[in-house]
């Protein structure tokens, strides 16, 4: 079957059925999982591999800049070229830097295998804006919320994931199950996907200079992109530091209870379906306020989850839910909101939305282990809740009429 750009909403509707949706969430999830598994194995990896303690965090660090140059550089040929073939490539390059990850022996290696992870897996960028061209108008926010909730779950259960294995086998054997999971994934996709050809007639360096100009003059675009980098910013923070707080002597728990931990803060993704029937129903608004105000109760709340009681971790994981319900809301409905301009700029207009957002994410994980280790918990707390309390205040700017 042969859709393109520009077929009716309608036609695109019928194709859009709830086995394909579940299977856009489905590809995202195992797809943007890709990325965080190297967080909990950065120790075994490390010690296995002779990484110097200072060229550690570059297990990580080189996914991260691996994804932020392939949503810049990348995501933007969703809106050039066919997105079923861009989507099985992207998704073919995964499983072989996977499998390159798998069979490192060497620092070096290992780290160009990680930069390859991150550019291969923005193929989650070229899904969601796909999905969304597939969707009518009238259901477009529920069908980004559906297909935004695998992706969260991906990113939620990744880490647990690779901590259990890892612990039942090794490091290792994690690339390696989903080095295989990723050419499963392909083949299902090459039989299910339909084609889309877009009808951008751009070159490829037109194709990015159009990208600086939609930066600069979409206030839609702006505002949201600046909205959720704050909230990720505080996700980032939270995630990269509890684990910090839940390991350390006041509770004292083992890898595999943080991996427990982390279950529980997925609970959050339960809010992409929620958000996105509310956008569709025009209340967008009212769903960002509701998710910044989550975000600042959250570490509000945290700040009476430190002293390792069970009564501490209770609350500290009801504030890793809120914040991870407040995040995803206000995600879904940003790209609500940035899928409602046009049509045609749908991926670029995500490539720059992403790519902010993933930039507050990055200053909330870097701001959030200097403050661990320089004020502990307090200090965490409070800097965490300024990144929503930040994009909310921004957000009271706005007038009544905007759409953002």
């Amino acid at each position: 079957m042969s859709i393109s750009a520009t077929t009716p909403d309608k036609a695109m509707s019928r194709a859009l059925s709830p086995w394909l949706t579940f299977l856009f969430a489905a590809a995202c999830g195992l797809v943007a999982a890709n990325l965080y598994y190297g967080q909990p194995l950065a120790g075994p990896i490390s010690a296995d591999l002779g990484f110097s303690p200072a060229a550690t965090g570059l297990i990580v660090t080189l996914t991260q800049i691996g994804y932020g140059l392939g949503l810049l550089l990348i995501v933007p040929l969703g809106d050039l070229t066919e997105n079923r073939r861009l989507v099985l490539l992207l998704i073919a390059v995964s499983a072989v830097a996977l499998i390159g990850a798998a069979v490192s022996t060497t620092p070096a290696m290992f780290l160009t295998a990680s930069l390859s992870i991150g550019l291969a897996s923005v193929a989650v960028q070229v899904l969601v804006p796909f999905a969304a061209n597939m969707a009518p108008d009238a259901t477009r926010g529920q069908v980004v919320g559906n297909v935004m909730s695998g992706l969260l779950c991906g990113i939620m259960l990744a880490r647990p994931f690779a901590s259990f294995v890892a612990e039942a086998s090794s490091w290792h054997m994690v690339y390696y199950v989903t080095a295989a999971l990723m050419l499963v994934l392909a083949i299902v996709l090459r039989a299910n996907l339909p084609v889309r050809v877009p009808k951008t007639k751009l070159g490829y360096g037109e194709l990015l200079g159009s990208m600086a100009h939609l930066a600069l003059t979409s206030r839609v675009l702006q505002r949201r992109a600046l909205y959720q980098a704050g909230m990720f910013g505080a996700f980032s923070l939270f995630w990269t530091t509890t684990p910090l707080l839940l390991a350390s002597p006041a509770f004292g728990l083992t890898q595999n209870g943080i991996a427990l931990f982390a279950l529980a803060g997925a609970a959050g993704a339960v809010a992409s379906p929620i958000a996105g029937r509310l956008a569709d129903r025009g209340m967008t608004k009212i769903a960002s306020t509701i998710a910044m105000l989550l975000g600042m109760a959250s570490f509000l709340i945290s700040h009476f989850a430190a002293d390792g009681s069970l009564t501490a971790l209770i609350l500290l994981t009801g504030a890793a839910i809120m914040l991870d319900f407040g995040v995803t809301t206000n995600l879904v409905c940003g790209q609500r909101a940035i899928y409602g301009l046009n049509p045609e700029h749908r991926s670029r207009l995500n490539g720059l939305f992403m790519a902010t957002f993933f930039t507050g994410g990055a200053i909330g994980s870097a701001l959030g282990g200097w403050a661990y280790a320089t004020g502990g918990w307090t200090m965490t707390a409070w800097i965490g809740f300024a990144f929503p309390a930040l994009a909310f205040m921004l957000f009271l700017t706005e007038g009544r009429g905007n759409e953002a």
